[in-house]
């Protein structure tokens, strides 16, 4: 089954299109979910809970029973210090941010929320929680962010971060879930809740300069003097999300030549062009949703756009225009490991499943270890949090690394620091990096890659997810030997949710997405186009057979 692109890809969003914004904050507050239903359940997917107030996947109950869960849970492990709380743009952050709010107070949590009410990206709450935890053995601190990451304007997310400063891993997300779960079952009884004004005024509510702290900090995990000096003019398009500020102070901070596109803040996004499925999404790696700052690519030496959390980076450049994640991952990955003479020899490089194989041939070519993990970023957390990662990157453009003195700067994706690396690459190589990936292929050869996306029920994804390598009887693909199939992630013997199959010269990767209702098929050739088609044919005959009805 082909992606089918709408009609409406690349095009500005039509007034049809954009959410009723106020209809959508009502839903919020008047929608009753009901637990019995799977799809109005509480449901941590790759980067927390997400859905929509209209379709009561994401309705006030839903966030007063995550945040009781998450107290519950704090309690429990004896997490008693202050909690960073972080919103992004979107209609439904700012009412579940006082949801959490009133839920924080009425438990006694000392909460740190922006101050002035700014918006927070996520890699600003990261580094909070490790700013304050450094060198603390007790009293930790923990963080939420409110947001859907790229998701759609009509949606909400929730997501909860522990002391290490990076997404909770399985184990914290199921405790919280079944507890949630279990509030939502028995009619919030035992939700404790403070009124809202009084919430603010409480004891226990403090403000955090997130954005101060964050700017201040950046120069450590950036060369901002071989930026300034090399006087490259760039431009950033925040797509109206949390770091809508940020840009501003980071470029007067550092004496940068670098223009704001647009700071404008609309909760219908009606200035973003409309993606590849016909919905508007803030993602900075589709070539449709990023058509705004492509289209004027031409301006500048080079070009970056952050989602509306900014734990995503985009990157275009004037030759090349958007440069696809897998390309500038790989090019990042060779430069840092060229250029932090600080960082542990032993400091390995860290990858998804289905992140490009050209990343296994410069970390080859580095001499570092390669730690391949199932898609989502919260596998990278440890080792970046011990300096054992020295990069760990998703082929959805969510990328963190190692300060310039190899220690942990974000355990969360940070969109902010990869794009400003962009600009550092070209400032200390004399080239952006879509001229620096050309030749890093004509060395290590040119894979050719593509990405297929379906609409799938919650059954199909479910039978997809339980492929196992015993369901493959190919001994071929695409006329080459098969010489792997995997449900399990080498660097770590994790589950990858689907399947991944490979050759000498491709391979491919089928699994569900955990955030919306469709599924993924990764594919990718270092021979030529005819090859990759095949192997997407074939992987697609694979993937259809699996989720077919019995």
């Amino acid at each position: 089954m082909a992606t089918l692109i709408s009609p409406l890809a690349g095009k500005p969003a039509p007034q049809d299109l954009l959410v009723d914004v106020p209809r959508l904050v009502s839903a919020y507050y008047t929608g009753l979910p009901d637990p019995a239903v799977p799809a109005q359940r509480v449901v941590f997917g790759t980067s927390g809970h997400r859905g929509s107030s209209f379709a009561l996947s994401f309705n006030e109950p839903h966030v007063l029973a995550i945040t009781q869960a998450i107290c519950a849970y704090r309690k429990s492990q004896g997490i008693d210090g202050p909690l960073f709380l972080g919103i992004d743009t979107h209609a439904l952050s700012e009412p579940a941010r006082a949801s959490a709010i009133e839920v924080l107070a009425g438990n006694g949590v000392e909460t740190m929320l922006a101050t002035g009410d700014e918006y927070t990206p996520t890699p600003a709450v990261s580094h909070a929680i490790l700013t304050y935890n450094r060198g603390r053995t007790s009293g930790l601190a923990d963080g939420i962010v409110v947001t859907p990451s790229h998701n759609p304007p009509d949606n909400g997310g929730f997501k909860y971060n522990p002391p290490n400063g990076g997404p909770a891993d399985e184990h914290i997300t199921d405790t919280i879930e079944a507890a949630a779960n279990a509030l939502l079952e028995q009619d919030l009884a035992g939700v404790r809740r403070m009124p809202y004004d009084r919430a603010l005024q409480a004891a226990t509510t403090h403000r955090h300069d997130f954005l101060t702290a964050y700017v201040a900090d950046l120069g450590q995990v950036i060369d901002m003097d071989a930026i300034r000096e090399a006087q490259l003019h760039m431009g950033v398009d925040p797509l109206g999300g949390a770091g809508v500020h940020y840009w501003a102070r980071i470029a007067e901070h550092y004496r940068l030549d670098l223009t704001v596109v647009s700071d404008v803040v609309d909760r219908t996004f009606a200035f973003m062009t409309v993606d590849w499925d016909g919905k508007i999404r803030m993602d900075p790696s589709s070539p449709y949703a990023m058509q705004r700052l492509i289209d004027i690519k031409d301006h500048y030496d080079i070009a970056f756009a952050c989602d509306t959390d900014h734990d995503r980076h985009g990157i275009v450049t004037a030759q090349a225009g958007l440069l696809a994640p897998n390309h500038y991952l790989a090019v990042a990955i060779d430069y840092l490991f060229g250029h932090r003479p600080q960082w542990s020899a032993q400091a390995a490089v860290g990858k998804t499943v289905v992140s490009t194989g050209l990343i296994d041939r410069v970390s080859a070519r580095l001499g570092r270890k390669l730690v391949e993990v199932p898609v989502g970023f919260k596998w990278f957390s440890a080792g970046l949090f011990d300096g054992s990662l020295g990069f760990g990157g998703e082929e959805s453009a969510g990328a963190s690394f190692l300060r310039r003195d190899g220690s942990v700067w974000t355990t969360d994706k940070d969109g902010i620091a990869p794009a400003l690396l962009a600009a550092e690459i070209t400032a200390r190589c004399g080239h952006d990096p879509g001229v620096l990936y050309s030749t890093l292929t004509e060395e290590l050869g040119r894979p050719i890659a593509d990405r297929v996306e379906a609409k799938a029920t919650s059954q199909q994804k479910q039978a997809l997810a339980a492929l196992t390598p015993q369901c493959i009887n190919a001994q071929e693909l695409a006329g080459e030997p098969i010489t792997g199939v995997s449900d399990t992630a080498p660097g770590n013997g994790a589950p990858i949710g689907g399947i991944k199959v490979m050759t000498a010269n491709g391979w491919f990767a089928a699994r569900p997405s955990g955030t919306e209702d469709i599924y993924k098929i990764y594919a990718e050739s270092f021979n030529d186009d005819a090859h990759l088609q095949r192997i997407l044919k074939e992987a697609q005959a694979i993937v259809d057979h699996a989720i077919a009805a019995p």
